[in-house]
């Protein structure tokens, strides 16, 4: 019986690689003060610097989804729609099929409280980012910095 058991969780398990990825798009932003610092967040529930933003639900816009992630995560409100995407990427970690846009925000002001998900919102210089920064996030703040153009992957 228990080998029964063992060779149906490893079909469960084999299964699982070929059941079709949930499709998810969320927004990023790089935002950038007076002396092009760039905003990073800490959450809560996980460790870790990273760019402010998060899923885009149902029936929003990608610039709605940005205007209300900056809003909850940072205190930050836009004024306008952000002009500049720095780029669209794309990651398949986890059987995961996610897509996230990367929004260049350098006008805007703090107006909210932030959630109480977040520990901690700070600026960097982009030369002087915290320790436990994530890689991507690194990666996108050195192609913004460089002008090198981005790759396709998150």
């Amino acid at each position: 019986m228990r080998d029964l058991r063992g060779l149906l969780f490893r079909l469960y398990k084999m299964l699982l690689r070929f059941r079709p990825a949930k499709l998810t798009i969320g927004v990023r932003a790089l935002v950038l003060d007076e002396e092009d610092r760039i905003c990073l967040v800490r959450h809560s529930y996980r460790d870790g610097w990273y760019l402010p933003g998060g899923g885009v639900k149902t029936g929003e816009s990608l610039v709605d989804a940005m205007q209300r992630e900056l809003r909850e995560e940072t205190g930050v409100e836009l004024p306008e729609t952000p002009q500049t995407v720095h780029g669209v990427f794309s990651s398949f970690r986890e059987h995961k099929s996610d897509h996230i846009v990367v929004f260049v925000v350098k006008d805007w002001s703090i107006s909210s409280s932030v959630s109480p998900e977040i520990a901690e919102v700070a600026f960097f210089a982009s030369d002087d980012l915290p320790d436990g920064t994530s890689a991507a996030t690194t990666r996108r703040i050195k192609e913004q910095i460089t002008g090198v153009p981005p790759g396709h992957r998150w």
